[in-house]
């Protein structure tokens, strides 16, 4: 049981690098002036599914941002397969989320303030 964790831990460090990578080299014109991080990735005990997350900013970009990325899930999947097709027999499916947590630590931050 502690292995199939193991693991799952391994292959999602590898997304969440790998997925990063992808973004900043192949997407960085389409999102010029938006700064995206992959925060967390997740990934299903059969290796299946794979639930990205990722923080925007400006944070007023988020919603698009995430269109973007949902439309070339394809792409990005593809990419992924090609670095990671040594590692696993099949290429999770992906999602994306947006990762709010550093916008609600900006706001709780911002009524401290007040």
């Amino acid at each position: 049981m502690e292995n199939t964790n193991t693991r799952q831990q391994k292959i999602a460090k590898q997304i969440q690098r790998d997925i990063a990578e992808i973004i900043q080299r192949e997407y960085s014109a389409a999102l010029r002036g938006i700064l995206v991080t992959v925060t967390t990735v997740r990934v299903s005990v059969d290796l299946a599914y794979a639930k990205i997350y990722v923080s925007v900013f400006p944070f007023d970009k988020a919603q698009a941002t995430l269109d973007f990325l949902t439309e070339q899930n394809r792409a990005i999947r593809g990419a992924l397969g090609n670095r990671m097709r040594n590692q696993v027999k099949s290429i999770p499916e992906l999602q994306f989320f947006i990762d709010d947590s550093l916008e609600y630590i900006e706001n709780i931050d911002n009524l401290l303030n007040k």
